[in-house]
């Protein structure tokens, strides 16, 4: 075949050659213009964040002194729990009881929550994230994957529908001192049902409060979730902000409260735990049985409860 190709190619150039010999005089060459690609679009700029007050830096260094001393403490941590916190199934109902039938606030988180039914979404949730200007983009990739990895985890233990786009009812706003009004202010305006009134305990944060969500709900007695804002200081170092991630957006399915007793959980104001553990992923699923609904009082439900929480545990301790 290799022997073709070249006899082929020679007797063509020939050609060539004998049909050059026979023009008159030489020919001018004619040039063929060369199509172009249009010039590229300029790139846009590269987005940069918005540089900070020094109330939100002072803020910064506030809360990464917090992360370093607790995790000098054994705090903050991410083993889910092991051999020294085992939990029965009387712990596992207890605890479920004071969590889901209880709120840790009230309406205006200024003082403690007391006995609530028990509420829950009856229909999909859809999470939207929403930065504040100051955020870079660094910390809103990593923190964006992070939402969306826990609400892929979510949706695995608790059986009920929940992702990260669509139409939104569940907003989680990263920002920060400079720039949580105007981030909760879009939050608003993509969620029906958040009004203003309510946007003002979310603006106005102490301190010493790194991260908050507001649930809210409608229809069967008023128990039914429909929409959730949950906020976090963008301030916050990484593990702080992701410890955030985990409660809020957990306690916005219905787990409303802490309890000092609930051990290993990120429920409890103690901060030995930053991420979600076992035991957490159990009250979830019970939140979620259909053996319960949405407007079952505490006195109403534990019997069931009780039950649920042998099958999951096997009468025995995790």
């Amino acid at each position: 075949m290799q022997g073709r190709i070249i006899s082929a190619v020679s007797g063509l150039a020939f050609l060539g050659l004998a049909a050059c010999t026979e023009l008159a005089g030489p020919v001018d060459p004619v040039l063929k213009p060369v199509s172009r690609p249009a010039p590229a679009a300029p790139a846009p700029p590269p987005k940069v964040a918005k540089p900070t007050s020094e109330k939100s830096a002072q803020l910064r260094s506030y809360l990464n002194q917090v992360q370093t001393a607790q995790m000098s403490q054994g705090l903050l941590r991410r083993d889910g729990g092991g051999s020294d916190t085992p939990f029965t199934t009387a712990m596992l109902a207890r605890n479920f009881e004071q969590i889901a039938f209880f709120n840790e606030y009230d309406s205006s988180f200024s003082g403690r929550g007391g006995a609530s039914p028990l509420r829950r979404w009856q229909h999909g949730v859809r999470m939207e994230v929403i930065f504040g200007e100051s955020v870079p983009p660094s910390q809103r990739a990593s923190d964006l994957k992070a939402v969306s990895d826990y609400a892929d985890r979510l949706a695995r233990v608790t059986g009920h529908s929940i992702t990260l786009g669509g139409r939104p009812n569940f907003i989680v706003v990263i920002a920060g001192e400079d720039d949580r009004t105007e981030a909760l202010a879009t939050a608003a305006a993509r969620v029906p049902g958040i009004s203003a009134s309510s946007l003002v305990p979310l603006n106005n944060l102490r301190r010493d409060t790194y991260c908050v969500v507001a649930a809210y709900a409608s229809g069967l007695g008023a128990n039914t979730y429909t929409a959730a804002l949950a906020v976090v200081r963008a301030e916050n170092p990484a593990l702080l902000r992701l410890s955030c991630i985990h409660e809020e957006l957990a306690q916005g399915l219905g787990l409303a409260n802490d309890s000092p007793t609930a051990r290993p959980s990120i429920f409890n104001d103690d901060d030995e735990f930053a991420l979600l553990t076992r035991h957490d992923e159990l009250l979830l699923k019970m939140l979620y049985d259909p053996r319960l609904r949405p407007g079952m009082r505490a006195d109403d439900a534990r019997e069931t409860v009780q039950t649920i929480a042998r099958e999951l545990t096997d009468s025995g301790p995790v």
